[in-house]
């Protein structure tokens, strides 16, 4: 059984930095591939950074130049480090894990992934 554990949120000002990871169980690690997607209060969850078996990333616009994901298969936890974050970042962050066959159009399409963890919050204040 796949079980996703989220920790590393918090609270910072415009501009400030988090990073927030991902502990994965269950599965083969280097076959997935693993994601963080975000909700906004009283918007939709959006994917925001993706990282498939063969190590190809994906970044939403929004968050290009100033999120990065990384993977350590070897530990089974996947990083997302914010950098310059803006009050529009504010939400509950889910890390995501799926065997997404190679060709998927979208590793950011939330309905690829069936598997989740429990959210971690970030809070950005202006």
């Amino acid at each position: 059984q796949v079980y996703l554990v989220e920790s590393g949120g918090g609270s910072v000002q415009a501009g400030g930095s988090l990073s927030i990871s991902c502990v994965a169980f269950g599965f083969e690690h280097s076959r997935y591939c693993m994601a963080w997607f975000r909700q906004g209060p009283g918007k939709e969850r959006e994917g925001v950074a993706a990282f498939d078996y063969k190590r190809k990333i994906s970044y939403s616009e929004s968050v290009k130049g100033r999120f990065t994901i990384s993977r350590d298969n070897a530990n089974n936890i996947v990083t997302l480090q914010m950098n310059n974050l803006k009050p529009e970042d504010t939400g509950t962050y889910y890390c995501a894990a799926e065997e997404i066959p190679p060709g998927y159009p979208s590793l950011l399409r939330r309905v690829a992934y069936g598997n989740w963890g429990q959210g971690t919050q970030v809070t950005v204040s202006s």
